[in-house]
């Protein structure tokens, strides 16, 4: 007699199934309903597809649409498959490469036959024969090859990428592919839906066509990459579509233009040019932060920009980040007399990528006693990184930035203490900046490390706990452990910001090191008389003053709060007979500190509200011919149809208290 397979489920059940039976089998059993709504399994942990048999006895969980996360992994796998199929459905001679999901969709990348690249509008056919799949509803089904026969069936279809890539998989295990229906195939780890029929065909859309290296490196063939946003239904996607829309009227780039305050060009690639109202945000953010730092007895400091490369080497920046870091020479033959000749990179200097060995040296000029710790040193560090070309976005991504940096050098008995007095000081910042929804993670060890398993297992314990102590590791701040995220040398904690549009940003982070201070040689003399290493821990707030600037406008949509506003009001005039009485009224404005402007221009009104408006300016006060007789000014808040009539003064009080900043108020 055969033995039954032993299935436990989550409610504590056992269920007995015969051998071969798949998790499709057991929902069916528990109910119609169950069968209908799974959508994968979670077999001993591993997700599987449903219709793959049991192995043995085993744990199983069934996904369904309520597990969001995992159902839209599946269903934009499932996206990027039939965009493959409907590719060579249409084009057959197109050969298929690799084509995953995205954190909002899918992509795959083609290598086109005789018609050439794709472009945007092969879009809505390529769309239309997606969905013409989808309803087909063919079966997904996973089958095991062995490589060589996987490599012969490659070749004789023509697939020399996927051939290419099979070829390099190891030769002893079987690999895995997805046929869908009986002629389309695909080598894949999976898994999938059942079929294709388990898509909506409402829920996804194609939205652009770019250029992809075979493998990412440019010395290979150039692809077709085809992107697509998939989702679970279509008011998910509805929603999406909505935010991207909402997005793309926040985005910085553009804000920046209208409003004045950067701009870009070639001859700074990755550096901002900022301009001077761009610049006052900056002004009005470093003011905020050094009252911030100087509440919590920081001491700030500058330290050089450019570093010897045997610095970088001691502390392990040299060999992990080298390809990132700007070099140059320490001296320059036939220009410096005594140059010597640049053979070996003891030679060479490098522009600083950020900042910690240099405060390191800076905590090591003197002897430090226990009772000096913590020490607290902070900068707002100009660094240089070299991102790819490709990778610089606006202000998120460039190459020259301002950290507003900091590091705590204190004993290991202070770290709990020290981190949770980061996250208090963390919550405060970000709630008077308008971030009142965060979530902070605890990004733990990667694979690649420094230092031992046991100073690992403090550093996470340590920022564990403190976290806990700040009350914050909870679902209400979204707290998360993320394994093999953290630093090479240290864990560290993350703020997520969730932005007016429910995007989320990394910005924030702590991280607690005993790597760095053992390799800089960073000691203190302890209550026993004997040397000891400190604990160093990394802390930023905004990140980068940059980011953070271009976070700031995307969430407000340009309308900043008063005080941080570079324009906070402008005196605009009716007819030209106000001339005098505005300039009036613009001295008493200035006189109480209020960035403000005037608009003399002979233009009408109308035209310098919009014109205002569109730079975001938060106030316009206008003034004619009967405001000049009474000493009243109009006052328009932007965004606002109506206007309030008020007194100078009362107006001057309103604009101080509105444009004071939160922690001065």
């Amino acid at each position: 007699m055969t033995e039954l397979l032993k299935i436990s489920l989550p409610d504590g059940t056992l269920r007995e199934v015969a051998p071969g039976s798949t998790p499709a089998d057991v929902a069916a059993a528990i109910g119609p309903g169950l069968a209908k709504a799974a959508l994968a399994a979670r077999v001993n942990g591993e997700l599987r597809d449903m219709g793959r048999p049991f192995d043995g006895d085993a744990r199983l969980e069934l996904v369904t649409g309520k597990d969001e996360a995992e159902a839209l992994e599946l269903a934009r796998h499932d996206f990027a498959h039939v965009l493959a199929e409907a590719v060579q459905a249409l084009w057959p001679d197109t050969q298929i490469t690799f084509g995953p999901s995205t954190d909002d969709g899918f992509y795959y990348d083609f290598a086109p036959g005789a018609r050439g690249p794709f472009t945007s509008d092969d879009l809505p056919v390529i769309e239309e024969k997606m969905r013409d799949i989808i309803r087909a509803d063919k079966p997904l089904r996973r089958e095991e090859w062995t490589r060589d026969d996987l490599i012969a069936r490659f070749r004789e279809q023509g697939e020399t990428f996927k051939a290419e890539w099979a070829a390099e998989l190891p030769a002893g295990e079987p690999l895995t592919v997805y046929h869908s229906g009986e002629d389309w195939l695909d080598l894949c780890r999976g898994p999938h839906l059942a079929s294709t029929g388990r898509l909506d065909p409402q829920a996804f859309k194609l939205t652009r066509v770019a250029g992809a290296y075979w493998r990412g490196d440019q010395n290979n063939a150039m692809l077709s990459r085809i992107y697509g946003t998939g989702w679970l239904n279509k008011k998910q996607l509805a929603a999406h579509l909505l935010r991207l829309q909402e997005a793309a009227k926040r985005d910085h780039r553009k804000l920046g233009a209208e409003m004045d305050l950067f701009h870009f060009q070639p001859e700074a690639q990755g550096s901002v040019f900022w301009h001077p109202k761009g610049y006052m945000i900056w002004r009005e953010l470093e003011a905020y932060m050094r009252r911030a730092l100087d509440g919590a007895a920081y001491a700030e400091i500058k330290t050089p920009q450019l570093m010897d490369a045997r610095q970088w080497e001691k502390s392990g920046h040299w060999g992990k980040y080298r390809e990132n870091m700007f070099v140059v020479p320490d001296a320059i033959p036939g220009v410096d007399d005594d140059a010597p000749v640049i053979s070996t990179d003891a030679d060479m200097m490098a522009l600083k990528p950020m900042n910690c060995p240099a405060h390191v040296l800076v905590f090591k000029q003197g002897i430090t006693s226990y009772r000096d710790l913590p020490i607290r040193l902070a900068e707002m560090g100009c660094c240089h990184r070299n991102e790819p070309h490709g990778a610089l976005h606006g202000l998120m991504r460039v190459r020259q930035f301002t950290q507003d940096d900091a590091h705590i050098f204190c004993t290991e008995d202070q770290v709990v203490a020290e981190v949770r007095a980061f996250c208090d000081l963390a919550d405060r910042v970000y709630r008077d900046l308008g971030f009142a929804k965060y979530s902070i993670k605890l990004a733990l060890r990667p694979e690649q490390r420094f230092g031992s398993d046991a100073d690992w297992d403090k550093a996470e314990g340590e920022l564990r706990n403190a976290v806990a102590e700040a009350g914050m590791a909870t679902a209400e701040y979204g707290w998360e452990e993320l394994p093999g995220e953290g630093a090479f040398y240290a864990p560290k904690l993350e703020w997520h910001l969730t932005d007016a549009i429910g995007r989320t940003w990394q910005v924030g982070t702590i991280q607690s090191d005993r790597v760095l201070p053992e390799r800089l040689d960073a000691s203190y003399v302890g209550e026993d008389g004997a040397r000891h290493r400190p604990v160093m821990l990394h802390r930023a707030i905004f990140g980068s003053y940059e980011r953070f600037i271009g976070i700031l406008v995307e969430h407000f949509a340009g309308r900043l709060p008063v005080w941080l506003a570079p324009v906070q009001a402008v005196v605009a005039t009716i007819v030209s007979d106000a001339d005098d009485y505005a300039a009036e009224v613009l001295a008493k404005l200035k006189a109480a500190n209020i960035r403000v402007e005037g608009d003399l221009r002979n233009e009408k009104i109308n035209y310098k509200v919009r014109e205002h408006s569109l730079a975001k300016v938060p106030y316009m006060l206008v003034v004619g011919k009967r405001e000049a007789e009474e000493g009243t000014v109009a006052v328009r808040i932007l965004g606002d149809k109506d206007q309030q009539m008020m007194s100078v003064d009362e107006a001057i009080v309103m604009l101080k208290e509105k444009a004071t900043p939160p922690d001065l108020r």
